[in-house]
Parts: C-alpha cells; structure tokens; sequence
C-alpha cells in the first residue's frame, strides 16, 4: 500500500500535498476520536468503580473541546449533591 503510494508520488509530484493533508485529516480525527473516549464525562469504561462519572464533575471543569463566552471558573453549582 505505502509502495504504491510513494510510487505514485515519484511520477505525480503534485499528489504529494494531497497525500499529506488526507494523511493529516485521517491522524486529526483519531485524535479526536480517542479524545472523546478517553476524556468525555459521558463514557463510562469502568462501570465497576464509577458508575456515572457526569455526577462527580464540578462546574469549574471544562470538558467542551473548545468554548466561546464561559468562563468555567467563575460557575457555581446549581443542583444537589449526589
């Protein structure tokens, strides 16, 4: 597969760019994909010890990717304990 890549690029070399940014886009979203299975509050790998890991987050923790206007550090909670 990387032969026949490579050797396209040897005899096009106006592929080059477009190998490397489908390349790039195809690393970016794994890494976002393996961001929101590690990181998100709404995936549970570990039922056993932490069964609803959404209750024990505090207001202060950011866990958008990216947020526009919020400041998370000024936030107070508003529901109840759990």
């Amino acid at each position: 597969m990387f032969r026949m890549i490579i050797n396209q690029a040897k005899k096009h070399p106006s592929l080059i760019p477009l190998f490397l940014f489908i390349g790039a886009g195809g690393g970016g979203a794994t890494l976002y994909v393996m961001r929101l299975a590690l990181f998100n509050p709404d995936v549970s790998w570990d039922r056993k010890n932490n069964p609803e890991p959404w209750n024990k987050l505090n207001p202060t923790d950011q866990y958008k990717f990216y947020s526009v206007n919020v400041d998370y550090s000024k936030l107070k909670k508003e529901g109840p304990e759990f």
